[in-house]
């Protein structure tokens, strides 16, 4: 499965997972698993089995949703702007962005699945996204505004992204970032614009809503 197509992966996607609607963002559908499907249920260690990594795409998580609501209740934060949704997933914010008018989204994941995930929960919701697999830390294509969802939940990769989304930044783009108080927010490099209550899964998170808050770094 290492070597999968995107198309094979989009049928990989279609087996183990359902349409539905993340309960913050109701305006958006997506591929997701629940319960019922198999893949909800399998450990780290049975995926990599597989040759799959770990489907975050599957999942809508706090942080993207919390992002994904705000953009879509100020649309004027990415309205006709060229935007980038980091770290994608799912490609629920991208999603979001398009749906508020970004003149131009792209999502970005290193994980290959993330291609045939956003490429088919673009599709679902009739919004062009374009995608991207290449580590974007450290790069800057002129953007606008750059989207992070959930982004700051380890030290290393924390630590790589403050100085990129500082240049970015100090260059002119807009960063946004939706984080549900994972341990590494950088807390003093950011000014605070909303604050929602957002229902996840117990067995994802470690409660059924996470307070989610999006920032702008500054």
């Amino acid at each position: 499965m290492k070597t999968l197509s995107p198309e094979t992966a989009a049928g990989f996607i279609r087996a183990n997972t359902a349409l539905m609607r993340p309960p913050h963002v109701p305006e958006v559908a997506l591929y997701l698993a629940d319960e019922a499907h198999d893949l909800w249920h399998r450990t780290e260690e049975q995926l990599a089995e597989i040759g799959l990594p770990p489907p975050f795409w599957a999942f809508a998580w706090a942080g993207g949703q919390g992002l994904a609501r705000y953009v879509l209740d100020h649309p004027d934060a990415v309205a006709g702007k060229r935007v980038l949704d980091f770290a994608s997933g799912s490609g629920l914010v991208a999603v979001a962005a398009m749906q508020a008018g970004a003149a131009a989204v792209v999502g970005a994941d290193i994980d290959p699945f993330c291609e045939a995930a956003i490429r088919l929960n673009a599709e679902a919701n009739e919004v062009p996204v374009a995608f991207t697999g290449v580590d974007l830390v450290g790069l800057d294509h002129g953007w606008d505004v750059v989207l992070a969802g959930d982004v700051f939940y380890e030290k290393p990769f924390a630590d790589r992204l403050v100085p990129w989304f500082d240049a970015l930044r100090r260059r002119g783009a807009d960063v946004l970032v939706g984080d549900p108080g994972r341990s590494y927010l950088p807390r003093a490099r950011l000014e605070k614009l909303a604050t929602y209550q957002v229902p996840v899964t117990r067995a994802l998170e470690d409660a059924e809503v996470k307070r989610t808050t999006v920032w702008r770094f500054a």
